[in-house]
């Protein structure tokens, strides 16, 4: 089957180099949008990954993905931007709001067909280790449910965008033990992407922020990483 790339950006020559391309190689069905609006718009049927860049009218990327992150619909869509812009401070900023990768122009289509695959290729590694946690984790008021990607505290669900939701699954899976922020981006984030360990830093006290009074039980292991301790 087909994987459905969705390509966000409002220079119709990128946009036609890069559906050229990638159609080229029988394994991507491409659509296409000029704007974060249409972006939105389009994200609703369901593709595999979306191409989306950052400087654009009416809504720049960054907006974009983060509407697609906040809503449970979209918000395991892959995401990696396209981008003029250098700026680390860009690229931390994209990683921390849910985007899988970062790309900047001018693009090699080669490039970016690569890592389009190398993104899709990571989604289904995370299926892997999923498939070796546990499924379904209840720690005292505190569930999961992987299959169905739900937190509930008290019966009330709870929203976490997918890698806050990972990385609450791996820690509370795996209580007691201590993982180190480079180990949570190896599983979480992939191999081969560069992201800082701040932005663990990040996604942890978003996680903490949301589970109320079982915060506490993500303990900072200083100079080290993280853990999910075990009730006293």
């Amino acid at each position: 089957m087909l994987k459905k790339i969705l390509v966000v950006d409002d220079e119709k020559d990128i946009v036609d180099i890069i559906k050229y391309n990638l159609e080229r190689e029988n394994e991507f069905e491409v659509l296409t949008a000029s704007n974060g609006k249409q972006a939105i718009e389009a994200a609703g049927t369901n593709p595999d990954l979306i191409l989306l860049d950052i400087m654009m009218p009416e809504l720049n990327g960054f907006e974009v993905c983060k509407i697609l992150k906040s809503n449970p619909g979209t918000s395991d869509v892959p995401v990696i931007f396209l981008t003029a812009k250098e700026n680390e401070i860009d690229e931390i900023l994209g990683l921390e709001i849910g985007a899988d990768d970062y790309i900047t122009k001018p693009i090699s289509p080669r490039k970016v067909i690569a890592r389009i695959k190398s993104v899709i290729r990571r989604s289904g590694n995370e299926i892997e280790i999923a498939s070796k946690l546990e499924r379904n984790v209840k720690f005292g008021n505190l569930e999961i449910d992987s299959e169905s990607h739900t937190v509930k505290i008290n019966n009330k669900e709870i929203f976490f965008p997918k890698k806050e939701f990972q990385l609450l699954h791996v820690l509370i899976s795996n209580r007691g033990r201590v993982y180190s922020r480079d180990n949570l981006l190896k599983l979480i984030w992939g191999e081969n992407i560069y992201v800082v360990d701040r932005t663990v830093d990040v996604h942890v006290a978003k996680v903490r922020e949301k589970l109320g009074d079982y915060s506490e039980y993500i303990e900072t292991i200083k100079g080290f990483g993280y853990r999910f301790k075990d009730k006293k």
